[in-house]
C-alpha cells in the first residue's frame, strides 16, 4: 500500500488527530507567552528590570534548546501519544504553578520547566505528518499547525491582557494552566497508536551526524534560525513595546496586540493549501516550496518601519504585514525538513532544527533588552530580524538543493558534497 492510499483510506483518523495538534500548537504558544502579556504587570510589581526581563524571556529557552535533540530522539523511539503527553503535562503544570512566583529566581525556575515540556512538540509534529501524509500534502497540515502557534499569542495576548485587566496576573497563570491540562483528555482518547505513525514504506534511519553533515539540512537550519530571531523577537518584546513605548493600555495593547497573530494564522493555512494546490496540479516541489519560503522571509522586512512611524495604527499595519510574510514562511517550513528527511529521520531532523532556530530565542529577547535598556529605543532592536530575514532567504537559495527525500542508504552524491 502506498503512502497516498494510507491516507485516503483513514483521512477522518488523520485529520482529527491534526485538529488535535492544532490545538496543541494553540496552548504551546499561549503557554510560552504568558510571561510577555504579563512582563508590564509582573515587571511593576517585582521590579525588573529590562535586561531582567530580557533574562526570564529567554530563559525558557535555555532547556526548549537543550533538550530539543533528546526530544527528537524520543519521538523516533517511542509512540509518541505517550511522549506527547509528558511533555504536555509538565509544561502545563509549569504555567499553572507561575502564578504562586513571588520573585524572578521563581519565574526563572518554572520557565527551564516550561521549556524542558515543551520540547517534544515540534518533533512529535514532524514524526505524525511524515508519516501520515505524503510529500504533495504536507504543507497543509503543517500550516495549520503553525496557524496553531499564531492563534495562540493572538488568544494569549488578547485574553491574557483581559484576565490580567480585571483579576491580575496570577489569575492569568492559572487560568492557561488548568486550560492547558483539559487537553489531555481528548489526547489519550484519539492519539495515534505505534502502527499509525508507522511509514507505509521504510527507509534505513539515520543517524545525527549523518543529518548534521547535509549541506541541505544547514540550509534548513539557518533559515529557521533567522526565521526564528524575528518571531521570537516580537513574541517576547511586543506586549512591552507597545505599553511602554507606543502607551497603550492593558486592554488596547491586548486588542491590537492580537491583529499581526490572527493576520498570520490565515495566512499561514491559506499559503499551505496554496503551495499544496500548486503542486498537485503539477508544479515542482523545489520550486513551490522555496518561492514560499524565500518571500516569506523577504516580506518580513516590513517590521523594521514598524518602529520609525509615528502613528500607532501604522506601526500595527506594518507588524501585521511582517507577520503575514511569517505565516507564509512558516507554511512550507516544516514541509521541507520532513520531505528531505522522510519518516524515520523526521523526529531527528527537527529535533536538530528546532534546536538551532531555539538559540534565536535565547540570543533575541536578551539581545533586545540590552538594545532598548542602553540606547533607549527599539530601531536596532528591529533592525536586526530584518537583516536576519535576508540571510535566511539567502540560505534557501544557496544550501539547499532539490525538495525530494535523501536516499540514507546510498553513498553522498560526489559532485555534491553532503556540506
Amino acid at each position: 500500500m502506498t503512502t497516498t492510499q494510507a491516507v485516503d483510506r483513514v483521512p477522518l483518523k488523520q485529520w482529527v488527530v491534526i485538529f488535535l495538534l492544532f490545538l496543541a500548537a494553540c496552548l504551546n504558544y499561549i503557554d510560552r507567552g504568558s510571561l510577555s502579556v504579563g512582563a508590564p504587570e509582573i515587571a511593576k510589581e517585582l521590579s525588573l528590570s529590562p535586561v531582567d526581563l530580557g533574562l526570564l524571556f529567554s530563559a525558557f529557552f535555555w532547556t526548549y534548546t537543550g533538550f530539543m535533540v533528546v526530544a527528537g530522539w524520543l519521538a523516533d523511539r517511542y509512540p509518541v501519544r505517550w511522549v506527547f503527553a509528558a511533555g504536555f503535562l509538565l509544561w502545563s503544570t509549569a504555567t499553572f504553578a507561575s502564578g504562586f512566583a513571588t520573585s524572578m529566581s521563581a519565574l526563572l525556575v518554572l520557565r527551564l520547566v516550561l521549556g524542558a515540556g515543551e520540547t517534544v512538540t515540534f518533533p512529535v509534529f514532524s514524526k505524525i505528518i511524515a508519516a501520515g501524509f505524503p510529500p504533495e500534502r504536507r504543507a497543509l497540515p503543517n500550516s495549520l499547525l503553525d496557524a496553531g502557534t499564531k492563534l495562540g499569542p493572538a488568544i494569549g495576548t488578547l485574553v491574557g491582557a483581559l484576565l490580567m485587566a480585571h483579576y491580575g496576573w496570577r489569575i492569568m497563570f492559572f487560568a492557561l494552566g488548568v486550560g492547558s491540562l483539559l487537553w489531555l483528555i481528548p489526547w489519550l482518547i484519539f492519539a495515534p497508536r505505534p502502527q499509525q505513525t508507522g511509514p507505509a514504506e521504510r527507509r534505513p534511519s539515520p543517524s545525527l551526524l549523518a543529518i548534521i553533515r547535509r549541506r541541505d539540512a544547514w540550509g534548513t537550519f539557518i533559515g529557521s534560525f533567522c526565521y526564528a530571531y524575528g518571531f521570537y523577537f516580537l513574541l517576547t518584546w511586543l506586549p512591552t513595546y507597545l505599553v511602554n513605548e507606543r502607551n497603550l493600555s492593558l486592554q488596547m495593547m491586548g486588542v491590537l496586540g492580537s491583529i499581526p497573530f490572527w493576520s498570520s494564522a490565515v495566512a499561514a493555512v491559506t499559503a499551505g493549501w496554496a503551495s499544496d494546490a500548486w503542486i498537485r496540479r503539477g508544479g515542482s516541489p523545489t520550486r513551490v516550496r522555496k518561492t514560499f519560503v524565500i518571500c516569506g522571509l523577504l516580506l518580513s522586512i516590513a517590521m523594521l518601519p514598524a518602529a520609525l512611524v509615528s502613528s500607532v495604527g501604522w506601526s500595527i499595519a506594518f507588524l501585521t504585514v511582517a507577520y503575514v510574510a511569517f505565516g507564509i514562511y512558516a507554511s512550507n517550513l516544516w514541509a521541507i525538513s520532513q520531505t528531505l528527511a522522510g519518516a524515520d529521520a523526521a523526529g531527528k531532523w527537527t529535533g536538530i532544527q528546532n534546536t538551532i532556530n531555539s538559540l534565536a530565542g535565547v540570543i533575541a529577547p536578551i539581545v533586545t533588552g540590552y538594545i532598548v535598556q542602553n540606547t533607549g529605543s527599539y530601531y536596532w532592536a528591529f533592525l536586526s530580524p530584518a537583516i536576519m530575514a535576508i540571510v535566511g532567504a539567502a540560505s534557501y537559495v544557496v544550501l539547499v538543493g532539490p525538495i525530494e527525500p535523501i536516499d540514507w542508504s546510498a553513498r553522498a552524491d560526489p559532485t555534491r558534497p553532503p556540506w
